[in-house]
């Protein structure tokens, strides 16, 4: 079995998925379905009970080549990503909360120090 990275993607639309038990992944193209299960299932102890992966292709992007020359194109490079369904308890501590400590305003934190 070849060595398969996967990397969660951390964005608001993965989150609002989690949330379903929906996980999203960054893989390589290469990488097929069951090996992104085997993967999944080995670094984070769960039980996948369903995979969609899609190919993303990359945008076509300009690019200047001088003040005389003709302006170029090319395009990035091709992503995988995978949507991962986990069964039932089943979940990854990927987005965890932290309890932020509340801050104190600019304002009542100078007014604190003028009256010491």
């Amino acid at each position: 079995m070849s060595l398969i990275t996967i990397i969660p993607r951390a964005t608001e639309k993965a989150y609002g998925q989690s949330q379903k038990n929906i996980y999203v992944f960054n893989t390589q193209l290469t990488a097929n379905k069951q090996q992104i299960v085997a993967a999944v299932e080995a670094q984070f102890d769960v039980k996948v009970t369903r995979i969609k992966t899609l190919v993303q292709s990359g945008k076509a992007i300009r690019y200047s080549r001088g003040k005389r020359a003709q302006p170029g194109s090319t395009t990035r490079s091709d992503s995988k990503k995978a949507y991962v369904t986990l069964a039932a308890g089943d979940s990854i501590k990927m987005f965890e909360e932290v309890a932020a400590e509340p801050t104190k305003d600019k304002k009542s934190s100078a007014k604190a120090k003028e009256n010491k």
